[in-house]
């Protein structure tokens, strides 16, 4: 290879490699778990998946183990919420710094310019351009207000 850039897909593969030679259970899980989304979305799609695509199902699946984990909160399973927020942690290694609200509202700022938006109506263009500027560094809620508040003011 001599010290070729690793691709986020060969990170998180060799992450799983690792996980299994140190028997970390928990690693492991949501390693593959992730691997799998990813081989079936590169079916989907027939092809493989750009890096911000990689993040959006990395930031998908952390938001799906953060809901269980307030569902078995709820439910009085203390036990299976911490795997899940744990296997979150995990994955959450592979997505770049979260942005900053900052950032954020710059970030927005500047999409709204360059699609050209007007006001509410152009909410669903801005959300399609930005999404894949913020892939796995904001929530897609958080996103969604603050192109709201901005196209609203």
């Amino acid at each position: 290879m001599g010290g070729a850039i690793m691709t986020l897909k060969e990170q998180i593969e060799g992450a799983l490699k690792d996980a299994i030679r140190s028997r970390d259970e928990t690693r492991r899980n949501a390693l593959r778990m992730l691997l799998t989304a990813m081989k079936n979305k590169e079916k989907e799609v027939r092809r493989e998946l750009e890096t911000a695509e990689i993040r959006q199902l990395i930031g998908a699946a952390m938001k799906q183990r953060r809901e269980a984990a307030e569902l078995y909160r709820k439910g009085g399973r203390e036990d299976l919420a911490s795997v899940e927020e744990r296997e979150s942690e995990v994955l959450r290694e592979f997505l770049p710094e979260p942005l900053s609200r900052e950032a954020l509202e710059a970030l927005v700022d500047e999409v709204i310019r360059e699609v050209g938006a007007a006001g509410p109506k152009d909410m669903g263009k801005v959300m399609q351009a930005i999404m894949p500027k913020v892939a796995g560094r904001a929530e897609g809620k958080a996103v969604n207000d603050c192109v709201r508040r901005r196209l609203t003011s």
